[in-house]
């Protein structure tokens, strides 16, 4: 079995459209697939330029408490910058667009609208699809910035970088301010200090 790495974001579920708008920012231009449309649990609707489970019917999450979307991203490259993103970009293609950036997928991301970490926060899981991409995603100061950023954009409180393995996660964003420390720390000796951390959530966040 390959390296399946990913970065978690948790925000609350008011911010789950705001996450999902913003990721839909950072989607390929011309990407081929009809647009996907989707509906929130609160009623809420929105029109994404991915595929849910590699198909574009539309996907009501009113009675669901997850969601399953095919997803690719865009990420800048500066020569001497990132030289992971430079050298993926040279292996793997496709090659750089006109701008600069390099399109990096599939991104497999779960959302769940009541995260397992935190009843109270919804959590969206952003997995490489390979081995590749899972060591990029290890190595690239580029890609971890687009996740922060995106935790940031997008109101969260927290974003791990997680191997899926069992190993120990790497707090990348908390509350706020970018840091990198590890989960099983002196700071955070497990996942449950970690998300102590953040504030409870009221009723006018649910």
């Amino acid at each position: 079995m390959g390296l399946i790495y990913g970065y978690d974001i948790y925000l609350r579920p008011r911010n789950v459209a705001r996450v999902l708008a913003n990721l839909a920012e950072l989607a390929p231009p011309n990407r081929g697939v009809p647009p996907l449309q989707l509906t929130l649990p609160g009623g809420e609707r929105l029109v994404l330029p991915f595929t849910s489970q590699f198909k574009s019917e539309p996907v009501d999450c009113s009675t669901s408490g997850t969601l399953e979307l095919d997803t690719s991203i865009m990420v800048g490259v500066g020569v001497g910058v990132d030289d992971a993103l430079r050298e993926y970009a040279e292996l793997y293609g496709p090659a750089p667009e006109a701008d600069g950036r390099v399109q990096i997928g599939y991104v497999y991301a779960t959302i769940r609208f009541q995260s397992l970490l935190h009843p109270g926060y919804a959590s969206v899981e952003c997995w490489a699809a390979t081995s590749s991409m899972s060591r990029l995603f290890a190595r690239s100061t580029g890609i971890r910035e687009v996740f922060t950023g995106l935790t940031a954009a997008s109101g969260g409180v927290c974003c791990l970088f997680d191997t899926g393995d069992g190993g120990p996660e790497q707090v990348c964003w908390l509350n706020g301010e970018t840091i990198q420390e590890t989960v099983s720390g002196p700071r955070f000796p497990d996942l449950r200090a970690l998300a102590a951390t953040w504030s409870d959530p009221d009723a006018r966040d649910q």
